[in-house]
């Protein structure tokens, strides 16, 4: 599903009207309709629709639904803040005729101090798309009566995005509508999916105003929104003959005295993703508790000592040997040689590798380390992981996740998996995609170790590194609202992912 920036959509909306001859007016009737719609759903029999108009096309496509339900025998009205002098042409032309049509249209802006309350809508039609500042003066004021009108009971509805929401980040940029639900047009906004953007959001609902797919086309895709089909057209069923070395055999470079734990979570997220053969390579003292309870997984002992270094690269390739990708990262002992192996034993490995955790670290502190690798690389960091080997703030990446993760993406020829609420996976091959599914039950210890290892059972198993990396993600997030329908979100802990990930790949009989 495509998931539209402002410019992406004004684009879109340009070569509908100036390509394809769509009359604008007739787009703005078709959204206006869909408010109309969804207000009078919205609404109780008896109740009152005020709409909120401002300036531009989202003013009009309020004076549109204002005038269609006055003609459907609702008590409809507007609250206009800016004069008609003032209005873009086709909100010009859509308020006359909604004045025609016998729509009180107040301009002096006392309509919000009636007493909107229970069964009754607001209508937010101040702000579209393209807002890029705070909301000043008469409309930050509009905000707040809105909210009131909401305190009170009323139900809102926002058009296309809610006023003051940035459409691109899902940041307020300032004040800023709570809706109840919002419709947008043609395609999901991506401020409406980001967070914090849903909690101002409400409900979402897209709807269809006509605008040709070859429109669309032209207009290069940004960015998607992974949903369930798409994710599970990823993953193809497996053949009545396969065998375990079909299905993959994946090394898993993990754990350390004190972060056990690590380890036999990033088994448990590799053997529930499917991995024919699963084989953990630390430090002997590791394995006992690593290994208990998961006597599936096979191992490989380094040489005791420390902090991984140089001399254990020998011993990592010889274990790579029969493998065909590589998971690195979760609780590894990290010291001051750990970057310089990690960037040999890729170099002589040549095998696709998925890096969490400490491998990052190590990359963080070597920045070259990436360069000219011979295999696909997944790194699957964290915001606080993304800030460090970008060199930014965590408050710089999360304000903008799909940016910085696509950028950076293109930049170390790698895919990342930038995770956290609504989780970014950056592909230099192919649009970011944004993953819907998931909780903050997740934000708890472990939960990126499973994840590490059911993307590299995937890549083991002959996925693109860039679809394993999106299923991954997709299904990892899915196990977590499973997990949490039966524990809570704050019950659930990384070892319940292990069965729901089990039942995901039920629900898709894969």
């Amino acid at each position: 599903m495509r998931l539209v920036s402002a410019a992406e959509m004004r684009e879109i909306d340009r070569t509908a009207i100036e390509v394809f001859g769509i009359p604008s007016l007739t787009l703005m009737d078709r959204a206006g309709r869909a408010v109309a719609e969804a207000a009078a759903e919205l609404a109780a029999p008896g109740g009152r629709v005020v709409v909120v108009c401002g300036a531009g096309n989202n003013g009009g496509d309020g004076y549109v639904a204002a005038r269609l339900l006055r003609a459907l025998g609702r008590d409809a009205r507007v609250l206009a803040l800016v004069p008609a002098d003032r209005l873009s042409r086709d909100a010009r032309a859509v308020r006359d005729q909604a004045q025609y049509a016998g729509v009180p249209i107040d301009d002096q802006g006392e309509l919000l101090a009636l007493d909107a309350g229970v069964g009754d809508v607001v209508v937010d039609a101040l702000l579209g798309t393209g807002l890029a500042r705070a909301p000043e003066g008469a409309f930050a004021a509009a905000i707040a009566r809105i909210e009131a009108a909401r305190s009170a009971g009323a139900r809102v509805l926002a058009v296309d995005v809610p006023s003051g929401l940035s459409a691109d980040t899902g940041r307020p940029l300032g004040p800023c509508v709570r809706a109840d639900r919002t419709v947008t047009f043609a395609f999901q906004k991506r401020g409406l999916v980001l967070h914090p953007g849903p909690e101002w959001a409400g409900e979402v609902v897209v709807a269809d105003i006509g605008i040709p797919p070859a429109a669309a086309a032209r207009v290069p895709v940004g960015c998607e929104l992974l949903d369930e089909i798409a994710a599970r057209l990823l993953v193809p069923a497996r053949a009545p003959d396969a065998h375990k070395g079909d299905a993959g055999r994946l090394l898993v470079v993990a754990g350390s005295p004190g972060k056990t734990g690590a380890a036999h979570l990033a088994l448990t997220g590799a053997l529930r993703g499917g991995a024919g053969l699963v084989t953990l390579s630390t430090r002997p003292e590791v394995l006992p508790l690593a290994l208990a309870g998961r006597p599936e997984a096979m191992s490989h002992a380094l040489p005791p000592g420390g902090a991984l270094g140089r001399s254990d690269l020998q011993a990592l390739l010889e274990a790579a040997k029969p493998m065909d990708a590589v998971v690195v990262g979760p609780g590894i002992p990290r010291g001051p040689e750990t970057a310089e192996l990690l960037r040999a034993f890729l170099e002589r490995a040549r095998l696709p590798a998925v890096l969490d955790a400490d491998a990052l670290n190590a990359i963080a502190e070597s920045p070259g380390l990436l360069r000219g690798l011979p295999a696909p690389v997944v790194l699957t960091p964290h915001p606080g992981e993304m800030a460090r080997l970008c060199g930014l703030s965590i408050a710089d990446v999360q304000a903008d996740r799909i940016g910085i993760a696509a950028a950076k993406a293109r930049e170390w020829n790698a895919v990342v998996v930038l995770k956290g609420a609504r989780t970014v996976v950056a592909d230099p091959e192919a649009p970011p995609s944004v993953i819907p599914v998931g909780n903050p039950g997740l934000a708890t210890g472990g939960t990126g170790d499973v994840l590490a290892g059911l993307t590299g059972a995937l890549v083991a198993g002959h996925l693109a590194p860039g679809a394993a990396a999106r299923a991954a993600a997709w299904v990892h997030g899915r196990a977590g609202d499973l997990a949490a329908r039966r524990f809570g979100e704050r019950g659930l802990i990384a070892g319940d992912l292990g069965e729901a990930i089990g039942a995901v790949w039920a629900e898709w009989r894969r």
